[in-house]
């Protein structure tokens, strides 16, 4: 038996058959492997060929080489049915069996792997078991024990299309006989039906097994290893935090743990690769291999462009909920030491001004709850209106991030927080030097007329404060601003002089 995947071919020897013989092939050449001996169900009556090639097959299991064989069910032990049995094969080193996953079921199988999951299929039930060494089993002391994953499956079913003149296929397609005594499995995921004509590559659908999988954290680390999770992770977070399937806050704290542990992995060996890369530079040696980032890996714009900002958007559950689950995911990063991105701190403000909780949002920011950011900052600017002491805690927040006061101006104007920009700089005094094209441009850039008015009178006053006439002068490069003002609100509106 040869499994091209992994470039091993096995041998049968001895009159039972059952010690097994691998050579690894690479690069023209051949290397013997440790031979291992397959444990037989019961001693057999005669020295007779006791193992078949159909009860043995090779294949990859998170990128480890295994041979599987299916021990079928012995009358004269106390066995429960049929067992497929793991034997790990590593390059170095015995050959150690490993795992065994259990059947309850006699009868005629085959094996396939797909995605990481062994797939049993039992003719009698026309059903597919389906099994994954990766989840928790129960350890003897040398081997692990496997139940099933799920319920067991059936195949979905195949409708064959009729071949022939336009006459005939006009007619209905044929079901195909699924399970057929005619059907030749291959590893790792073909079938074949010799008696129809037909190969299949056989695929696990994720969707379906959410609803399957009632126990979330279980189905967390089902999914996780899954090739194309992504998508379905993000739905079944977005389910647990909707009616009528939401989950306790418990569950969903599980829940983001398990994302984060795979997110903080894949960010500590991006970090690695990082440090090495630079080591390497340095020292001339071979770049190293970048880590893979595979669908597991949800980030903080995963979950709130997809489950929170949603949620939040939904408003259908109490607003103690949804703050609970906001806090809940910021826990969770910090548990496991992930900066926290400003913009679900933002969602987490946003949430709690919604539902007027603005005791709970001072003591938040009091207590540092929330992490001062720039863009925190900004957004506490655009509350004064609402609540006054949020001017105050904004530039707090900044004087704590050592912001300049021009890149504070910046900041908020980049943020279109033009008024409050305004407000800051009178607010230190500095409003008799700042720039009127400055706050002029970001005003116009809003769209919004009367805060375009509101600048531009602010800047007319201005300059018959200080120079007696209420006109820009040609230095301030300001004329598009008056043209613009003049078309919008017309001649009359533009300030006339004073006398002082």
């Amino acid at each position: 038996m040869y499994c091209p995947e992994s470039s091993v071919i096995l041998l049968s020897t001895t009159v039972l058959g059952n010690v097994l013989q691998p050579f690894y092939f690479k690069g023209g050449a051949m290397s013997k492997l440790s031979k291992f001996e397959i444990e037989l169900p019961a001693a057999p009556k005669a020295s007779k060929l006791s193992l078949s090639e159909r009860d043995i097959a090779m294949a990859t299991i998170y990128g480890q080489l295994y041979v599987l064989y299916l021990r079928h069910h012995s009358r004269t032990s106390n066995s429960t049915g049929a067992e497929v049995v793991l034997y790990h094969l590593p390059r170095e080193g015995p050959c150690k069996k490993l795992h065994i996953l259990k059947l309850y079921r006699t009868g005629k199988f085959a094996l396939n792997v797909v995605d990481n999951l062994v797939v049993v299929h039992h003719q009698d039930t026309e059903t597919s078991l389906i099994f994954d060494i990766k989840l928790k089993g129960e350890f003897d002391g040398t081997v692990t024990l496997h139940q099933l994953v799920l319920p067991a499956r059936s195949i979905q079913p195949y409708q064959i299309p009729m071949a022939g003149p336009t006459a005939v296929t006009s007619q209905f397609p044929v079901p195909c006989k699924l399970y057929s005594s005619s059907w030749i499995v291959f590893q790792p995921d073909i079938i074949i039906s010799a008696s129809e004509g037909y190969l299949w590559n056989l695929q696990v659908k994720l969707e379906p097994i959410v609803n399957l999988l009632p126990d979330k954290g279980k189905l967390m680390d089902f999914l996780l290893q899954r090739k194309d999770c992504k998508m379905v992770i993000l739905s079944v977070c977005s389910q647990m935090l909707s009616e009528p399937d939401r989950g306790s806050l418990g569950v969903i704290a599980t829940v983001f743990d398990k994302l984060n542990n795979e997110y903080k992995k894949y960010l500590e060996a991006e970090q690695s690769y990082n440090m090495a890369l630079e080591i390497g530079q340095s020292r001339n040696n071979p770049p190293p291999k970048r880590p893979i980032r595979t669908q597991a890996v949800i980030d903080q714009s995963d979950i709130y462009t997809h489950v929170l900002s949603v949620f939040t958007e939904k408003k259908e559950g109490p607003h103690k909920f949804t703050i609970a689950v906001l806090m809940e995911y910021i826990r969770s990063l910090n548990q496991f030491q992930i900066a926290v991105q400003h913009y679900l701190y933002e969602l987490v403000i946003k949430t709690l001004v919604q539902h007027n909780l603005f005791y709970m949002l001072h003591q938040f920011l009091q207590y540092h709850v929330l992490s001062d950011s720039k863009p925190l900052a900004c957004l506490l600017l655009s509350l004064e209106s609402i609540y006054p002491p949020a001017h105050q805690l904004s530039l707090d927040m900044l004087k704590r991030l050592s912001t300049a006061n021009d890149e504070i101006v910046e900041v908020l104007l980049s943020k279109h927080q033009v008024l409050a920009a305004l407000r800051f700089i009178r607010g230190i005094g500095g409003h008799d030097s700042i720039s009127a094209r400055k706050f002029l441009d970001a005003a116009k850039q809003t769209e919004d007329e009367m805060l375009f008015y509101t600048i531009f009178r602010f800047f007319e006053q201005r300059n018959q404060r200080l120079r007696g006439n209420p006109s820009f002068n040609p230095g301030e490069h300001c004329e598009e601003h008056v043209m613009y003002f003049k078309q919008v609100f017309g001649d009359q509106a533009l300030m006339k002089p004073t006398m002082s």
